[in-house]
């Protein structure tokens, strides 16, 4: 007996209706009008930032950790196309479209952070060459154009279909951009931070704190992959072999490996290890992140547990938990014995970094259940 198909449809657009996708849009629907009212009366009345703390949750988190968390596009065409390893070629448009995303809402996130939002337009006119900011601005602005441009060649495949063959044509070379780009601001970020030498506390600050950040931007991509793909794999009906998980899972260890010798190594060379015992609340935080965002899942990731398809997901919750608390520790932890100050984000905040989140899963939904990102067979010519 066939099943019918009961999906509501939009002309030709699905998007079934469920109970959490109606939370999503609810939160999705408050969250734009706090970003109205954040617009017109500014960032005191929205927010918990002043003067003595400039950066918080929207900086921590929605830029920050967006661009770490979507760097697996960059690693996972890094993996694919560079070092050819074409087994990973089944996720690559899924990486891509998660990556899209979320720059996407790093670039919101940005704009949120402007006090004068509507000055956004200047550094594209006046140039800060000595700025590092302005280089992650200008890179994440381009970054974000390459991969509107590559995801052309995706939704080509079902409007606008004369012009596939173009995008098809000029997708090797955004490829390349799109490769070499993310590592100049996914360290730039973490640039940033080094002028704050009497600031951030010892346990996060390194001369190399630029290439910790290009690291673990590297090997959460993996791990947000494999969680992605598992769940993602679930609710469409797509099955990616464990070969091809744990695979990428392992790559992604073997860069975990350097991060923990690099982050310690530095701790050890620079006579900072006794920051490791004291007990402060800077210790625990710093245990918290590297122990279960880095060591277990090491751990996990060399057993015989990582072929079991929940310890893939639980792999990658972990080491993605661990970017996130490293990127806050690093804006708001090791910054409150220096400043003297606390900062806890207002509710609007969490409010709105909680509904960016809903609309990019809303979108990701949307874009999977009408575009060929779960398996990207060429379409049939007509």
């Amino acid at each position: 007996m066939n099943s019918v198909d009961t999906t509501p449809t939009f002309g030709r657009w699905r998007f079934p209706m469920t109970p959490v996708r109606i939370v999503l849009i609810a939160i999705s629907l408050i969250t734009v009008g706090l970003i109205l009212f954040r617009l017109v009366t500014g960032l005191g009345l929205v927010t918990n930032l002043n003067d003595s703390w400039p950066w918080g949750l929207w900086i921590s988190f929605d830029v920050m950790c967006g661009v770490a968390l979507a760097g697996g596009g960059y690693g996972t065409a890094l993996i694919v196309y560079v070092f050819k390893q074409e087994q990973f070629s089944s996720i690559a448009r899924s990486a891509a479209l998660t990556s899209l995303i979320g720059y996407l809402l790093v670039m919101v996130g940005l704009f949120l952070d402007i006090g004068q939002w509507w000055n956004f337009w200047r550094p594209l006119v006046s140039q800060g060459h000595s700025s590092v900011l302005f280089e992650v601005f200008i890179c994440v602005s381009l970054y974000t154009s390459i991969q509107l441009l590559e995801f052309g060649e995706v939704a080509t495949e079902r409007v606008g279909r004369k012009y596939h063959r173009f995008f098809r044509k000029i997708l090797p070379v955004l490829l390349v951009i799109g490769i070499a780009i993310p590592s100049m601001h996914q360290s730039s970020l973490g640039a940033l931070y080094l002028l704050m030498v009497d600031k951030l506390h010892p346990l996060w600050w390194s001369p190399i704190i630029f290439f910790q950040f290009l690291i673990s931007s590297f090997f959460v991509g993996p791990a947000m992959i494999a969680v992605e793909t598992a769940l993602a794999g679930r609710a469409f009906n797509h099955k990616v072999s464990m070969s091809v998980l744990t695979g990428l899972i392992r790559i992604g260890s073997y860069a975990m490996i350097l991060y923990l010798v690099l982050k310690f190594g530095d701790i050890i060379l620079s006579g900072k290890t006794h920051y490791l015992f004291e007990p402060t609340f800077e210790t625990l935080f710093f245990w918290i992140e590297v122990g279960l965002g880095v060591i277990v899942p090491l751990f996990i990731s060399f057993s015989s547990l990582i072929q079991q398809r929940r310890w893939v997901v639980t792999f990658g919750g972990l080491v993605a938990s661990g970017v996130i608390l490293n990127r806050y520790n690093v804006v708001v932890t090791g910054m409150v014995t220096s400043t003297g100050v606390s900062y806890w984000p207002s509710l609007p905040e969490l409010t709105i970094t909680l509904g960016l989140v809903s609309m990019g899963v809303l979108a990701y939904l949307f874009i999977c259940e009408n575009f060929r990102i779960m398996s990207h067979e060429e379409p049939e010519s007509h």
